[in-house]
């Protein structure tokens, strides 16, 4: 009787932990909405993307749309209890559709600046980019102060050519294309190389290059999700579901093995929509 009774409770006890366990796991996929989310098709997440801007969103070999924002939306989805469904639009059509209702929202990367927030809701900042100093991955370089006197390669007619030279750089050498640059750098025939920080971080993971980022930003720039501005209710909501990821690593999970580091911004450029809400 003994046993059987303390059967009886184990099995009680398991249960109750299971139940927990669930409802957890409820919880996390399912947001308690303020108010109605401005969907077009209730339950559902429509999603621009381009599907042909490695690493942002691309067609893997398997033929599965992945990449940067389509993990992280696609995340932010579940974790709302909507299901998240793509569409595929070109880069010069994405607002027109979006201003046409034929999709809920843009996971293409906008970078956030004042003049595009006049006319989109963005959501808070979700990845920041910007000029990066690469230099060989048995390099003694390990800060950007570091690369003072030494030569530095940068793309022709870029913005980076600047940057080389605040870094106290002796020699910018000009490339048409950024693989010249990066193939000289291998070579030992330049000490480093200024460019974008998303670019290289996928090209070094996915080329297996010998190559290295050194920490620290030349210069900044963050990507929003895009929104019709009368969306307050959805990008609110999903300005909290992308906090809490971060929070929980989650978002470094889903972006390292991508472009082999977290790029959540530091300091996130707050969402236009806690702009247009005060007051409600």
């Amino acid at each position: 009787m003994r046993k059987l009774a303390l059967v009886m409770v184990v099995g009680l006890i398991l249960g109750l932990i299971g139940v927990c366990l669930v409802g957890f796991a409820e919880e996390e996929q399912t947001a308690v909405w303020n108010c109605e989310p401005e969907l077009l098709t209730p339950g559902v997440l429509t999603v621009a993307t381009e599907g042909t801007y490695p690493p942002f969103s691309m067609v893997d070999e398997k033929g599965n749309l992945d990449g940067l924002e389509i993990r992280v939306v696609k995340e932010i989805a579940r974790r709302l209890g909507l299901e998240y469904k793509p569409v595929m639009v070109k880069w010069e059509s994405l607002l027109v559709g979006l201003f046409a209702n034929q999709y809920d929202m843009i996971s293409a990367a906008h970078d956030i600046t004042s003049e595009r927030q006049k006319k989109i809701l963005f959501s808070d900042g979700w990845l920041e980019s910007g000029g990066r100093l690469v230099v060989r991955e048995d390099s003694l370089i390990e800060t950007v102060d570091d690369i003072r006197g030494k030569v530095v390669g940068c793309l022709v007619a870029s913005t980076w050519a600047e940057l080389a030279k605040e870094l106290g750089a002796a020699d910018v050498r000009y490339y048409k294309a950024e693989t010249d640059a990066l193939q000289d750098l291998i070579n030992r025939n330049i000490d480093g190389v200024v460019t974008e920080a998303i670019a290289i971080g996928y090209a070094i993971q996915q080329r297996n290059m010998p190559l290295k980022v050194v920490p620290g930003y030349l210069s900044r720039v963050q990507k929003g999700l895009v929104f019709n501005k009368n969306q307050t209710c959805l990008v609110g909501a999903m300005n909290q579901a992308l906090a809490a990821m971060i929070a929980d690593g989650t978002y470094a999970e889903l972006t390292k093995d991508l472009i082999g580091f977290d790029p959540h911004p530091e300091n996130p450029i707050r969402s236009n929509y806690y702009y247009l809400t005060e007051g409600e």
